[in-house]
């Protein structure tokens, strides 16, 4: 039996905006183009979404349906810095990760030891971490498949988590609509509707061969979704390529000897994380990145084949006489070679170049 975490930014572009400038967080805002120029809103906060602001709708249908709604432009080198802090901190209970954009994933901890295997506490912990370290809220649902934990992140939005338990699936899923089953849009919930099908219970008076003849490959899906059947694993479709550990303080901190008292801590944490990493990997670089009192993120990287305490402090000054200010965040952390990866091109690189000889010896 599968324990999955389906982790979801609430309103994640617009929530970025809303801690790098918390005077936005009262007023009705959204991210995405202009309205002269044909824009589309790509996430609002829900000031304005009660107004009926949502993601994919043209910027000016939004601005009418909200007079007063700010349309701030894409910052997405600090969308991606959220991103990846958040992977950060999610490799920390599973390596089995399969993001899905950059605000969601989905994780699969059946294995972790992390609150005795309990699911429903790791994704606590989860939501905790990332809004202390990040300063933004994400949701969770917690199901035994992928199908089941989506819909439960949805279920207690924003900032909360849902939970479905193995014995609770069959009641869940009876009641769903079945537009909640991935698939299923507006033609063909009005398909479904003219056999009289409108809920998963509705679906469970059909065999899978009348749901397959009527609806092809879909019909196999409708019948198992709607019993909350999903045998998918959890997708790891790449590697890292790095390991990280950053602390956001909740004061700055005011000068280069504060942040060096900080640099051992960092590095036995990245340290203790790094025994947990496969020996596929090799650290091939350190790196420090600081994040300043107005925002502005510099990091600075130097090679080396293991953590060490006096490089990371080295680099810290280095990187913290840049600017000279006091610091709001501070990271340290390694960059990776994937052996693995570098032992398959060169097995696929050996197998191009005997059939490039075979070719010539051929002709």
């Amino acid at each position: 039996m599968r324990k999955i975490i389906h982790l979801d930014a609430d309103c994640f572009f617009a929530a970025i905006e809303m801690r790098d400038d918390p005077s936005l967080v009262k007023l009705p805002i959204a991210v995405g183009g202009r309205s002269e120029s044909r824009g589309v809103i790509s996430t609002c906060n829900y000031v304005a979404r009660r107004y009926g602001v949502r993601s994919a709708m043209p910027t000016s249908h939004a601005k009418r349906l909200c007079p007063d709604l700010l349309v701030l432009p894409h910052r997405m080198d600090s969308y991606r810095e959220a991103s990846m802090q958040m992977r950060s901190i999610f490799y920390e209970y599973t390596e089995l990760i399969e993001p899905l954009s950059l605000d969601e994933a989905f994780l699969d901890v059946s294995d972790s030891e992390f609150h005795h295997g309990s699911a429903t506490l790791i994704a606590q912990e989860i939501r905790a971490r990332i809004q202390k370290e990040i300063g933004i809220t994400v949701s969770a649902g917690i199901a035994p498949n992928k199908f089941l934990a989506k819909i439960a992140s949805d279920w207690n939005k924003p900032n909360g988590q849902f939970v479905i338990t193995p014995a609770k699936v069959p009641e869940f899923v009876a009641q769903l609509p079945v537009n909640k089953i991935y698939g299923v849009g507006k033609a063909m919930a009005a398909k479904l509707a003219e056999s009289s099908i409108f809920t998963c219970s509705d679906l469970h008076k059909f065999s899978v061969f009348e749901l397959t003849q009527r609806y092809g490959q879909m019909g196999t899906r409708l019948y198992h979704l709607s019993r909350g059947i999903d045998n998918r694993p959890v997708t790891v479709d790449r590697r890292r390529k790095s390991l990280s550990v950053e602390n956001t303080f909740a004061n700055d901190l005011s000068g280069l000897p504060q942040c060096l008292n900080e640099i051992p801590s960092l590095s036995q944490q990245l340290a203790i994380r790094l025994r947990r990493v496969d020996d596929d990997y090799k650290v091939v670089k350190l790196y420090v990145k600081i994040k300043f009192s107005d925002f502005s993120i510099t990091t600075i990287e130097r090679s080396a084949s293991a953590v060490s305490l006096s490089e990371l402090q080295s680099l810290c000054a280095e990187a913290y006489n840049r600017k000279n200010m006091p610091v709001r965040l501070l990271g340290v952390g390694v960059r990776f070679i994937d052996l693995r990866e570098d032992n398959n091109f060169l097995q696929l690189e050996l197998f191009s170049n005997q059939s490039s000889i075979q070719y010539a010896e051929a002709n």
